[in-house]
Order: C-alpha cells, then structure tokens, then sequence
C-alpha cells in the first residue's frame, strides 16, 4: 500500500454484543460477527495514511467508522490504488450478497445517495468472489489487493 489514492474495505470483528454511539448519526446496536466498511483516500498521504489511521485504531472520532472501529478488530483491509472513487461501487456489490444487512442507514455515505457504506454479512466473503462480483459490475477496475492489519503499521 502507497500513498497513493485508491478505495479500501475494512474487514472488522465484533466479539461482543453492545452497541456504541455514532457520532451524530445515530446508536448502533453491535451484534457479535464481521462488519465491513468501505471508503476512499483521495487526501494527503492517501490510502496509507488513511488506512493506517484506522488500523492504529486510535485518535480523535471524526468518520463514523472511527465509532465503529472504537468496538471492534480489524482483521483484513482490501484496497486498489485507483484514481477513480469507487467506493459507491464496492458498498453496493456488498450490499448485494443475498445475506448482507445494512446495520445503520446512512453509515459512511453522509456525502453520496448511497444507502450505507457499511455492510454486514453473515460470513466473511472471499476477496477472490469479491474481485469476480466488482469486475462483473465495474470490468475496467484495476486490481484489488489484500492486507492483514500488522502491514499496515
């Protein structure tokens, strides 16, 4: 991972049942099992600096998934360095696996239409049937690669 920009999917682990308050968007109820996010990092530092921050997993609360990641393990990162915003594209192939659930509306897509960027499957998905689902979607997407948490430090 770069700091180049690109779009990226937190793979997270809930251990135990709660909840926990979502900035201002609303109390989410936590139930035990994967939760993933999708976002962008088109700023400075780019994806690693982004996804660093999350995987340090620390600092101020400003993304609702900063609440989310407060509670939870990061198991795995998918990303692409891409110039294009893709994030739309991959919370909508999540949310189409017929198992996924949207646990809050609204999560992650404050600044787009979409219905959530956060999805929450009742296994976690293979990155290969994810690569095959966003390339049947999206055929000119560049290559998505997989990270576990300790690359990312």
């Amino acid at each position: 991972m770069t700091d180049a920009p690109g779009t990226y999917a937190l793979l997270l682990r809930a251990d135990e049942a709660g909840e926990t308050e979502i900035g201002a968007l609303s109390v989410m109820p936590i139930r035990p099992g994967v939760y993933i996010y999708v976002g962008s990092a088109f700023g400075p530092g780019g994806l690693q600096a982004r996804v660093g921050r999350h995987a340090q997993g620390d600092g101020a609360l400003h993304w609702h998934v900063d609440y989310l990641r407060a509670v939870t393990t990061l198991e795995v990162v998918w990303y692409t360095h891409d110039a294009k915003r893709r994030e739309c594209t991959w919370a909508e192939v999540l949310r189409s696996r017929a198992e996924a659930t949207v646990p809050v509306d609204g999560f992650g897509a404050s600044d787009c239409t979409c219905p959530a960027h956060l999805v929450r499957p009742d296994s976690v998905p293979s990155v290969s049937a994810f690569r095959t689902r966003l390339h049947e979607q999206c055929p000119d997407h560049g290559s998505v690669e997989r990270a576990g948490p300790n690359d990312l430090l």
